[in-house]
């Protein structure tokens, strides 16, 4: 039999993880994603244990499943070339979202692949290798380092299964790492020709990537295949189109693991909508 679809949507933590968690489950949601600090910060949370126990605790009486989403100044691929401060403060950004993640009963946390400029193109993938190992030394939890692919707006690092797989085969605790996989930007790198793509999902299986699966970011796309622009659309409202989304979501590997939108909302301010067109495909 296979597992449910998941699927639900990012949603905000104004007033708490727990009230995050409430928030999905309001709208129709049975996953969601949420930012565990400022988006646009690296600087470190200071969370209520309570709060983050009262979210899994919501989550695990309403069977919602959720991950987390690390902020976007995250760029692993930078290593300490932009200055040792720096470096050590996005490993302890990470550990701080690992830790909250945890807390809420979480996934992992979704961290985009990154990207750099060298004149040595395994730089920026020695980087990464280094700054996963450093995070996820002495880590215990169950909450795993998701890694997401690119669109290939800023050069082509990330935006193959070959390269996702790889980093986590080579990092030191390739159980703590699992992949996000975002189809708006598989669609603008080329990965995924957003239809019924029988030889993504056989890479994939060959691969081992969508064993190490946890999470999927569904989002059309308002660029056409190949653009490398990461402009998400609603579903079935963008280049990719309904067919195409609703045969990703039929994928064993994406059921039963939260599928998130990241689009825009519909006329009510929530993805209701969206939420309650995607269950009908069941």
């Amino acid at each position: 039999m296979m597992p449910k679809l998941l699927i639900g949507s990012h949603v905000s933590t104004r007033g708490g993880f727990s009230k995050a968690a409430m928030r999905a489950r309001e709208q129709g949601g049975r996953s969601f994603q949420y930012f565990p600090k400022n988006p646009r910060s690296l600087r470190l949370k200071e969370w209520s244990a309570t709060d983050a126990a009262a979210c899994n605790a919501y989550c695990v009486e309403h069977q919602l499943q959720s991950i987390a989403h690390s902020p976007y100044p995250i760029n692993p691929a930078h290593g300490s070339d932009r200055g040792q401060e720096l470096y050590e403060l996005t490993i302890a950004s990470l550990r701080n979202d690992l830790d909250i993640a945890e807390a809420c009963g979480s996934k992992g946390i979704v961290v985009h692949f990154g990207h750099m400029h060298s004149l040595d193109p395994l730089e920026g993938y020695r980087n990464i290798i280094n700054c996963f190992n450093d995070v996820l030394e002495g880590w215990q939890g169950n909450a795993k380092i998701l890694i997401e692919n690119q669109a290939g707006d800023h050069g082509p690092m990330g935006t193959t299964l070959e390269e996702m797989v790889q980093i986590r085969q080579l990092c030191r605790y390739p159980d703590s790492i699992g992949f996000c996989l975002d189809t708006c930007h598989a669609y603008a790198a080329g990965l995924w020709n957003g239809g019924m793509d029988e030889a993504l999902i056989d890479k994939g299986n060959r691969l081992g990537y969508w064993s190490a699966l946890c999470g999927v970011h569904l989002n059309d796309s308002k660029y056409p295949y190949g653009s490398k622009k990461d402009r998400h659309a609603r579903v079935g409202q963008g280049y990719i189109g309904t067919e195409g989304m609703r045969w990703m979501t039929d994928q064993e590997a994406v059921r039963g693991i939260p599928i998130v939108l990241e689009s825009e909302t519909g006329p009510d301010g929530t993805h209701r909508e969206d939420i309650q067109m995607i269950l009908s495909w069941e």
